[in-house]
């Protein structure tokens, strides 16, 4: 009886982490950190990290990122976006 609930548990633990990668949020920026767009530089994320605002997600590459950013989340919208519509990034 414990074996077969040892082997239950292993699978649905196994299945769990195997579709956690679908759940990934897809964001603003083409996936770029937020914190980083703001600061005129593309860090690719996997969107592990992100927070809603207004209705859009918006990636970080680490929560050290997401916390600066949501300081002034407006305000740090707005550099990213002046940051992505420049032709270098």
């Amino acid at each position: 009886m414990n074996r077969a609930l040892l082997k239950f548990a292993m699978a649905g633990a196994i299945v769990l982490g195997l579709s956690t990668g679908a759940f990934a949020a897809t964001g603003e920026f083409d996936d770029m950190c937020a914190m980083g767009a703001t600061m005129g530089k593309k860090v690719k994320t996997d969107c592990s990290i992100n927070a809603q605002i207004e209705g859009k997600t918006y990636c970080f590459g680490n929560e050290a990122a997401k916390t600066e950013f949501m300081k002034d989340p407006a305000g740090n919208i707005a550099k990213a976006n002046e940051n992505m519509s420049k032709k270098n990034m």
